[in-house]
């Protein structure tokens, strides 16, 4: 048999040259390629760089506000007692005092909020807007009618809130904290007779009984309620008790006001403030001619400039 040798044409040898050369790369690449993905495994991940925590992010609003107050009660100052019932119109047309300085301070963060608030008048009652009440026991003789009573007092509020409910636009707070009294109070009246007087100051044909100052700190517990009506509106409802034996007997207090926005400069966004307070206490210390009494409750619209930042 005959041995048929076939011959690559001489212009073909150079592309089979290339052929395995092509190859021999290939397969160099792909080994090169399994030791770099057998690196890529073996080798730990980077690790991830944490964010730093933000701070806490805190809102703070400040209220300068008016109380157009009217007083209902009764007034017991060295064991004379007077009934008071007077309106802010009473107040303003017959008082010669007639100064206050009231303000609402709320510093939140999330659902905790600080509170404070401040109210300091001195106000003044005339014989029409009082009326004089039998004395104490152990104050003889009598006096005439009552001729005035002025009183100076001041009122701080501090607390805390904290919101365990929400839904949509409405929020609920239950809050916490004490209220300070701070009173002090005269009493002028009439010498129209045979009175023992020795524990008053006299001047003329006028008896002054002075209480001096008078302080109280009551614990406070209630409940808020904040709604917002519509963007930059908001209505928000507060009541609470407190005293409880404590400071006085019993106080109470309820507020409703509603806010709205007047606008906003250089960060800062005003709003008006309009609402209604009530504000009741009932204390008392001493005996006789010791006695102080205030049973008082003391209530009137609020107007006011909020500011927010």
């Amino acid at each position: 048999m005959t041995r048929v040798t076939r011959t690559m044409p001489a212009n073909l040898r150079p592309w089979r040259l290339s052929c395995r050369t092509v190859l021999l790369l290939c397969g160099l690449a792909g080994a090169g390629g399994a030791v770099n993905a057998a690196d890529l495994t073996a080798a730990p991940p980077p690790a991830v760089a944490m964010a730093p925590a933000m701070p806490p992010s805190w809102s703070f609003r400040v209220v300068p506000y008016g109380w157009f107050t009217s007083l209902n009660g009764t007034s017991t100052v060295r064991g004379r007692s007077v009934k008071v019932d007077a309106s802010f119109a009473d107040i303003v047309r017959e008082s010669d005092t007639l100064v206050a300085l009231m303000g609402d301070f709320e510093a939140r963060n999330g659902p905790f909020a600080l509170l404070g608030n401040v109210a300091w008048s001195k106000i003044g009652f005339e014989r029409g807007d009082i009326r004089s009440r039998a004395p104490a026991p152990g104050v003889t003789g009598t006096l005439a009618a009552s001729l005035g009573l002025d009183i100076e007092m001041a009122i701080i509020e501090v607390g805390g809130a904290y919101e365990i409910a929400r839904s949509g636009a409405l929020a609920f707070d239950i809050l916490a904290g004490a209220r300070y009294w701070h009173q002090e109070a005269d009493l002028s009246l009439d010498v129209t007779a045979a009175v023992d007087v020795g524990d008053l100051q006299i001047a003329g044909a006028r008896a002054f009984a002075r209480s001096g100052s008078v302080d109280w700190l009551d614990p406070v517990i209630g409940a808020r309620v904040r709604y917002i009506v519509a963007p930059g509106h908001e209505l928000f409802l507060r009541g609470d008790i407190g005293g409880f034996g404590v400071g006085s007997d019993f106080s109470w207090q309820a507020i409703g006001a509603y806010g709205f926005e007047l606008g906003t400069y250089q960060g800062i966004t005003f709003s008006g403030v309009i609402g209604y307070r009530a504000l009741y206490a009932d204390y008392t210390q001493g005996e006789g001619r010791q006695r102080y009494e205030f049973d008082m409750l003391q209530h009137g619209p609020v107007l006011g400039i909020s500011a927010r930042f």
